[in-house]
């Protein structure tokens, strides 16, 4: 804690920086955010054309896999990268990574080099999530900070719209590279908008270190856990040797990342930061809604073309619903925290409402009507956006500004991978239950028999929002900061 508040003392003072400043920085981190967030949701309708323009389909998903990998692991690495260094140079880093990556897939003479380049992006775009919420954290007060969760979550919607909407015209009417192209323009005008305000952030921690061989050890053993639970169910069964083989292997970096975390003199993820309550349930609290929430997303497109009748475009133009109302609950929620002392309640609410909503629709799956999906869906979406803003600003209130960065990169981390073992779980619950194959433009109503799988994945998902229920509860709740207010210290009160 010495060492702590002497960091403190030694941190430059910020330059003044006007509200228009502000603003233009938060909108370029938001605009490097959206360039990772739209290469997530772009490539997926283009997939079958590049099978046909450059062959191997067997591969295709590594196009997703590659980048996937990368960027859930690199995550917590910029946190701390930028916490040394300074945000300024670790944004433009990753948007150059990402940019690279870019070109090397646009440029791609075959599927391998497709591979690799997806695999580059991903490790640029991983940090700019994180980076993009922690640079709002360094110019925005915690009791302000909540109301900038609609952007963010404005940010994804447009990235969920437009992704698939481009990827698709690009691929059927132009050709299948520009999804990579587009990034260029994008990439370079972030970069631009942000370059000379950012340097008024002082760096908050420029005295410290890199712990390179556990920044390594987490990359491993995080790889590895996503491999298995990519490959598990598809690829190969879940119980044979080779997943049962990653999973070891991952088990074993991540021992020795948790020795190396107690052993290093300045470890990767300061100890103080994961022992901190608020830290600890508010990340889990992320963990446990993305399981649910991707999980359930991926497989509500293909309940709603194998029972609802809908076809594919008609089952896309469904999941609005499920969008909108998740963007809607955030904008809410951040422009409630403010008013509440209790402001946790906000999110509890929110996922009990999800949880009913949820429930209700497992009974009903197999004869439910196109409104009442819509009307449930639009509900679960509007629950469970309420704890995106209310978990980032706990986390972020709950320690000092040196320690910002590993913080929400943490969170980053743990919300993405939650997302990569959710849609694992599910799909392992499908498949135990002999989920059909979504019947493309069929109209024909499918026995609750047949809806089975869809009953339990939704039961499933409903169970994995009461155990983020139960991890909000437990969140200690401390006071919001305001801008006249000093940092709170590591360890929350």
């Amino acid at each position: 804690m010495d060492q702590t508040v002497e960091n403190q003392a030694m941190a430059p003072k910020a330059a003044p920086m006007s509200e228009s400043e502000k603003n233009t920085i938060i909108g370029g981190v938001l605009l490097s955010m959206l360039l990772a967030a739209l290469d997530q949701t772009i490539v997926a309708p283009a997939l079958p054309t590049i099978a046909r323009a450059l062959g191997h389909a067997e591969y295709l998903p590594w196009i997703v896999t590659g980048y996937l990998l990368t960027a859930t692991a690199v995550a917590p690495l910029y946190g701390k990268i930028s916490d040394v260094y300074g945000r300024r140079p670790v944004i433009h880093a990753g948007i150059l990574i990402f940019l690279l990556g870019s070109l090397v897939s646009a440029l791609a003479p075959n599927m391998l080099v497709l591979v690799i380049g997806r695999a580059i992006q991903g490790a640029g775009g991983g940090g700019l999530f994180a980076l993009a919420q922690t640079v709002i954290g360094d110019l925005v007060p915690p009791r302000e900070r909540a109301r900038y969760a609609a952007w963010i979550s404005g940010t994804w919607a447009v990235a969920s719209v437009a992704g698939p909407l481009l990827g698709g015209v690009f691929a059927e009417h132009l050709h299948w590279s520009l999804i990579f192209w587009i990034n260029l323009p994008i990439g370079i005008l972030a970069m631009a908008i942000v370059n000379n305000p950012l340097k008024k952030l002082p760096i908050a921690a420029k005295h410290h270190r890199i712990d390179g061989l556990g920044a390594v050890l987490l990359v491993v053993a995080t790889a590895l856990l996503l491999l298995a639970l990519s490959w598990g169910g598809s690829t190969y069964p879940w119980f044979s040797s080779q997943i049962l083989g990653l999973v070891a292997c991952s088990a074993a970096f991540w021992f020795f990342f948790a020795l190396r975390l107690q052993l290093a003199a300045e470890p990767l993820v300061s100890l103080e930061v994961l022992g901190n309550p608020i830290v600890l349930a508010g990340t889990l609290s992320m963990f446990l809604l993305q399981a649910a929430n991707i999980g359930a997303s991926v497989y509500l497109p293909v309940y709603l073309q194998s029972v609802v009748g809908l076809s594919v475009s008609e089952s896309g133009t469904a999941m609005l619903g499920l969008l909108l109302g998740t963007v809607a609950g955030a904008a809410f929620s951040g422009r409630m925290i403010p008013r509440f002392v209790h402001y946790k309640r906000i999110a509890m609410i929110g996922i009990s409402l999800a949880i009913v909503c949820i429930g209700v629709l497992s009974a009903i799956a197999g004869h439910a009507s196109l409104l009442e999906v819509e009307i449930l869906t639009t509900l679960i979406g509007l629950g469970s956006g309420t704890t995106f803003p209310v978990a980032t600003v706990s986390v972020q209130n709950a320690v000092d500004r040196a320690h910002l960065g590993v913080a929400t990169g943490v969170l980053t981390f743990l919300r993405t991978l939650g997302g990569a073992l959710g849609v694992a779980m599910l799909g392992a619950v499908a498949l135990g239950y002999g989920l059909p194959l979504a019947a493309e433009g069929s109209q024909t109503h499918i026995p609750l028999t047949s809806a089975m799988p869809f009953v339990m994945i939704f039961l499933t998902a409903g169970i994995t929002l009461v155990l983020t229920l139960i991890t909000l509860a437990l969140m200690p709740e401390k006071e919001l900061r305001g801008a006249d207010e000093h940092a709170a210290p590591v360890l929350a009160e």
